[in-house]
């Protein structure tokens, strides 16, 4: 099946919420596993590879969670199919990279993806909507637990599972949230937060991971030890930093409300007159946007349009999902911005300027509940 047939419709895959969507995004449980009597990926030669990739797809793909599922030798793929895997965050920048003797499995409504042969022979993720870490752990437990049946883990009695980064021993595991925290960000609180979330062994990244920035005040936090604590010591101290970012992203909301209102209208405004009116739009420029409308849903601004609205926007103006509406042409960047820039102006349009269904024209701000 090729692989735009398969992947779930843009518009279906961000009607998909769950619990504390207004901050959180999503959820990610990651572990990284490597076989035993193999070279690790970046040790081993192209044959090795190869009967590595070949041995994990066997053992992966007939698992109950892969039933009506997808996968692919990385070769296999285009590089816009890569592309758009990465924007979806269903494999990472580095394997997008990869080609003979990597792969990629998902399952059918991709909450569950295996990369195999990236840093590690296998990097598996649960991915849900909304603040649900426990759920996704207890999902991607599963899975590994049942690919442990069919396959020789390398471990060790006393450093756990044994990965090509030092970082990654032990555990394996890898749990993060995506948040948007525009208030903070326009409280200029950001960096204190970050700070102290640094000192509490976690890490701060950006909207695509490690060495990225945060576009559209999106931030990743996960956890950067996997030694010496249980999996579930560290989703529950990620839990704890997660909730307390989410109070303090929506007392920011409510403090800027109370002291600053006009000018949170200003940047809510500015950023709906440029996206309904712009006719050219780079990528980094249209996302920072779409955040400041996303956070005009949330505070009441734009009665009747859903918040779904932005995130569906957030993913298809980025440069491979721009390119899927023309794939008989290839885009160069100028010609994405014009397509992007038509996109959002087409998607806008229906969206009354904000504030103005209460009649006064200059709106008005009620706190976030």
């Amino acid at each position: 099946m090729d692989l735009h047939d398969f992947l779930t419709p843009v518009a279906q895959l961000c009607s998909q919420t769950g619990p504390q969507s207004k901050i959180v995004i999503s959820s990610r449980v990651r572990l990284a596993r490597n076989l035993r009597k193999y070279p690790f990926p970046g040790r081993a030669d192209k044959s090795a590879r190869i009967e590595c990739c070949r041995l994990l797809r066997e053992a992966v793909q007939p698992l109950p969670q892969m039933a009506d599922g997808w996968a692919e030798n990385m070769e296999n793929l285009s590089a816009l199919d890569k592309q758009v895997l990465v924007e979806r965050h269903l494999i990472s920048r580095e394997h997008a990279a990869q080609g003979v003797g990597s792969a990629v499995v998902l399952s059918r409504d991709q909450s569950l993806s295996v990369m195999i042969n990236e840093e590690d022979h296998l990097r598996m993720q649960c991915v849900l909507p909304g603040l649900q870490i426990d759920r996704t752990w207890e999902a991607i437990d599963e899975f590994d637990s049942a690919l442990e049946q069919r396959v020789e883990y390398a471990f060790s009695p006393q450093f756990g599972y044994l990965t090509a980064c030092p970082t990654n021993v032990g555990t394996g595991i890898r749990v993060s949230a995506m948040l948007h925290l525009p208030a903070l960000v326009l409280d200029e609180q950001i960096n204190r937060i970050i700070q102290a979330v640094n000192k509490l062994g976690l890490a701060v990244r950006g909207l695509y991971g490690e060495g990225t920035e945060a576009l559209g005040n999106v931030f990743q936090v996960s956890n950067q030890r996997t030694l010496g604590e249980s999996e579930e010591q560290i989703i529950e101290r990620l839990s704890k930093v997660i909730a307390q970012i989410i109070e303090q992203e929506n007392d920011a909301r409510g403090r800027l409300l109370e002291r600053k209102p006009r000018a949170v209208l200003n940047h809510i405004g500015r950023a709906y007159g440029i996206l309904a009116n712009a006719h050219s739009m780079p990528s980094k420029e249209a996302i920072n946007l779409l955040s400041l409308f996303r956070l005009g849903i949330d505070l009441g601004l734009f009665e009747n349009v859903p918040r779904t609205l932005t995130d569906e926007l957030f993913l298809l103006v980025q440069p491979a999902h721009l390119q899927l509406l023309v794939r008989e042409r290839k885009l160069n960047a100028e010609q994405r911005d014009f397509l992007r820039a038509d996109l959002l102006r087409e998607r806008m349009a229906s969206v009354p300027r904000p504030g103005s269904s209460s009649g006064t024209g200059g709106g008005t701000l009620d706190k976030p509940a």
